[in-house]
């Protein structure tokens, strides 16, 4: 059997990075981890290509070779999804889709034409299809007739049944980083999210030994430099993580210390100074933290409790002491939130000197607890979110949508100005702790031999340098010559190189990041003003709360009502 593994397109996001990704000679960020894990739980004596949409186009020669064509994609992925299916479907090959999208929303792909629709996690419900396959190997569905469908039902894998991904399939030289998976699912009820619908609120992890098989795979492959783990919330087992933790410093130090690491955490991270302490012996680089808004009275309605327990911007300085780049995630419309809350989310961002904000309006997605209550009181618009930085509310909003937007466009504005980023990234490494490895205790066991690379491996990085100095070049130019922020530019670079040189180089990382955001702030503003005026002015009146016994029964309303906001000028 030869099977197309296609990942399909993402459109141009926060985190799409075109710009940078250009300039340092890589197509895109980090490869498709659950195409290649489907291939290694599928049987191996089949063949296997994957195309990854991102780096490369689909040819005739792709579409002659493949029997069976296999997609995964996530919400954001669904225009190319689709056509690709029906691409497929046109050529007349058989189409098997999974993937959180899919597990969410399956009704689409079968209505582009799917013939097999596997939801749920794959170490489930991949031998379902497969034995489906074995009992009719030539079946296709005839266009009157249902997809095949395959869901866990509620069941969840144990992580000691992934095997190692095939990396081999990967070209190595298309990825600015590697991603790995240490662990599924969340502990906390954000009503918002639907991680803790696809992968359960009990945190499942591999074994340590497990995880380091996956890295000696890469590092015998040749990849050298950043890993990605992929965990939706790394410690949501601290447990388990020490456990991996305590292995993986050896495993680095050992080997070279040949990787850094990026991942998600919960924002409790920062009380747990041993768990600090061994990212940084295992050169964790940055961690991105769903900080959503610093309005306590939202956090509390949308159930992120774990932020309203102690001072976020004291979480985030503590991060950064440790030397821990913090990434973070805002949102803007929650309910009952107050006019002024894109302000609020920027005064915050530039008090901790956060580098990379990033910013959205709520998006309702399907599968969790606030579609589900959304949709019980009538405010639903859409059925699928857009959720890319271009999508205005899916909902009904508790004040007027346009006055969000409003505030949305303005925040961006702000934070993407050139002048107050280069002063935003400038403070916070200024500040930063040292970024350097920690070293590990060897007392007890022998300390590895230095690594000496050899005279091939010198020659191996060469071009990679040279892409370093070529994109260095392009941010002086343009940073440095072009732009009206030239003066502050070199007045800051100067000092930073000066005052803070172990820094230096990830200073500069972070001043290419903005040739992508300034891209990005021209785009969501192009997007959503010519939308402004269009925009609902339907706002939700939630139901007054009843009231205290004892006072003089007055009739209490029950519906959910949704009132006419006065029309917006023109």
């Amino acid at each position: 059997m030869r099977v197309l593994l296609i990942w399909p397109l993402f459109p141009k996001t926060f985190w799409s990075f075109e710009k940078v990704l250009e300039l340092v000679g890589v197509k895109a960020l980090i490869p498709p981890l659950g195409l290649t894990t489907v291939a290694a739980i599928l049987p191996q004596e089949w063949s296997f290509r994957l195309v990854d949409r991102n780096i490369e186009d689909l040819t005739e020669e792709h579409w002659a070779w493949a029997d069976f064509v296999m997609l995964s994609s996530m919400i954001i992925q669904q225009d190319d999804f689709h056509a690709v299916i029906s691409e497929a479907k046109r050529r007349g090959k058989r189409v098997a889709v999974g993937g959180p999208y899919v597990t969410s929303v399956p009704d689409p792909a079968e209505q582009s034409g799917a013939d097999y629709i596997v939801q749920d996690e794959g170490e489930i419900t991949i031998p379902m299809f497969l034995e489906a396959v074995e009992q009719d190997p030539d079946w296709q569905r005839a266009p009157d007739e249902p997809a095949k469908r395959f869901m866990a039902n509620g069941k969840k894998p144990e992580m000691s049944e992934t095997p190692i991904a095939r990396f081999d399939l990967l070209d190595f030289k298309a990825y600015d980083g590697m991603a790995v998976q240490y662990s599924r699912g969340c502990p906390f009820l954000c009503e918002f999210c639907d991680i803790i619908n696809l992968y359960g609120r009990k945190p499942r992890a591999k074994e340590p030994d497990q995880l380091l098989a996956e890295l000696d795979r890469l590092y015998e492959l040749g990849w050298r430099g950043g890993v990605f783990l992929v965990d939706d919330n790394f410690i949501g087992n601290k447990k388990n993580v020490k456990r991996l933790l305590e292995k993986l410093r050896y495993w680095q130090h050992d080997h070279g210390v040949p990787f850094y690491f990026d991942t998600e955490a919960s924002v409790d991270l920062a009380a747990d100074p041993e768990l600090l302490m061994l990212m940084r012996q295992c050169n964790f680089s940055a961690v991105f933290l769903g900080l959503e808004t610093p309005d306590v009275e939202s956090l509390a309605l949308t159930r992120k409790h774990q932020n309203n327990r102690g001072s976020m911007a004291d979480a985030v300085r503590t991060l950064g002491d440790s030397g821990l780049r913090v990434m973070a995630g805002f949102i803007i419309g929650f309910d009952n939130e107050k006019p002024g809350a894109g302000d609020r989310i920027v005064r915050f961002i530039e008090q901790c000197s956060i580098p990379t904000a990033f910013l959205s309006m709520l998006q309702v997605l399907p599968n969790t607890g606030l579609y589900t209550r959304l949709e019980r009181e009538g405010r639903l618009i859409d059925n699928v979110a857009g959720v890319d930085q271009t999508a205005v509310l899916n909902f009904v909003p508790t004040r007027p949508a346009a006055e969000i937007a409003r505030e949305y466009l303005a925040a961006y504005d702000k934070l993407y100005d050139p002048i107050n980023y280069l002063e935003r990234i400038y403070r916070y490494y200024m500040e930063i702790g040292t970024t350097e490895v920690e070293k590990v205790d060897y007392s007890g066991r022998p300390a590895p031999e230095p690594k000496r690379l050899t005279t091939r491996e010198l020659l191996k990085e060469i071009p990679g340098q040279l892409r370093i100095y070529k994109a260095l070049s392009k941010i002086v130019w343009r940073q440095g010559v072009v732009r009206k922020s030239r003066k502050v530019f070199w007045q800051r670079a100067f000092s930073m190189l000066w005052r803070r040189p172990d820094v230096f180089s990830q200073y500069i990382i972070m001043l290419a990041h903005n040739e992508h955001f300034l891209e990005l702030r021209d785009l969501v503003r192009s997007s959503i003003e010519p939308e402004l005026a269009n925009m609902p002015t339907k706002i939700y009146e939630p139901p007054p709360e009843p009231e205290a016994p004892g006072h003089r029964n007055k009739p209490v309303i029950t519906t959910h009502l949704i009132v006419e906001d006065a029309a917006e000028p023109a």
